[in-house]
């Protein structure tokens, strides 16, 4: 059987695994030296509050490969084909540990076939690519056509997200303590975007909540394609206010033909804080895939 696996950083909607019969691997968060896996033994409402604690000490690590070795062992020895489509390796080192998983396991499994695809995404963007393949896999399409597909969407993802507190890109050393302090201290919030490389870039700076908030819509309008036929996707780390804003932007300036709207997991949380929003788009049409996805 074919079957596509992603991990929790895809921050998908709880009710579409379901729907779906999805298999997401838990991204780990240590809080306090204690280990927990994303949407398993710790779930974003209960992640808020403890990293709203400065004093809480919250760390992350990638999927290692042992995890992944148990996490494909069942479909090896069921004869299962698999795509797996991982966390962006432009932030972490989930790639290459699948990898060494899959190494692993081919030897006591010389036959599994297995696919592993850097998705260059993140959160609610990663999700995107996640629902956009799972569909077509659904409607039939083959391993190889697939795996083509992917390779098109990921080129034409569009991430665009900002922050409540830089706190938590200081204390990541994502910003200088410096530069960090100075901008919270004259309210500057980073607009940032995912990439064609899968990493975190900063592509303006703007001073207030609100002109961030309004900014993602004005990267949406620069940069979508016909957004009125997709389905585009809002994600927020535990701010349904700042999410309702946005949601209103969107649907008043767009008219998304679906949106789906997920909470930022521990992967993404653990170094944005509460207060992320981002909006998650495509800057293309779905090319010869296009028949997958009509109604």
């Amino acid at each position: 059987m074919l079957r596509i696996v992603t991990d929790s950083a895809s921050d998908l909607p709880a009710d579409y695994v379901r729907q779906h019969n999805l298999h997401v691997i838990p991204t780990p968060v240590v809080i306090d030296d204690t280990d927990y896996f994303d949407g398993e033994t710790i779930h974003t409402e209960e992640f808020y509050h403890i990293l709203d604690d400065i004093r809480r000490d919250v760390k992350t690590y990638h999927i290692n490969p042992a995890m992944f070795t148990d996490a494909f062992r069942p479909y090896a020895k069921a004869g299962d084909v698999i795509i797996y489509l991982c966390f962006s390796t432009g932030i972490a080192g989930t790639y290459n540990a699948a990898n060494i998983a899959k190494e692993t396991l081919s030897e006591e499994y010389p036959d599994f076939d297995l696919t592993i695809i850097d998705s260059k995404c993140a959160s609610a963007g990663f999700g995107l690519l996640v629902a956009k393949l799972v569909t077509m896999l659904e409607k039939g399409a083959p391993k190889e056509e697939i795996i083509e597909a992917a390779d098109y969407f990921i080129s034409h993802i569009r991430h665009v997200f900002t922050v409540q507190t830089l706190a938590y890109l200081i204390k990541g050393g994502r910003l200088t303590k410096f530069k960090g302090t100075l901008a919270e201290t004259l309210d500057m919030k980073p607009v940032l975007v995912v990439n064609e490389s899968g990493a975190l870039a900063v592509i303006k700076t703007v001073r207030g909540r609100k002109k961030s908030l309004r900014y993602l819509i004005d990267y949406a309008r620069e940069n979508g394609y016909c957004l009125e036929k997709q389905t585009v996707a809002l994600c927020h780390g535990e701010d349904p206010e700042a999410l309702v804003m946005v949601s209103s932007l969107v649907q008043e300036t767009f008219h998304p033909k679906n949106t789906m709207i997920s909470v930022v997991g521990c992967a993404i949380g653990a170094h944005t804080g509460r207060g992320l929003v981002g909006f998650c788009f495509f800057d293309a049409d779905e090319g010869k895939y296009a028949h997958y996805f009509a109604d």
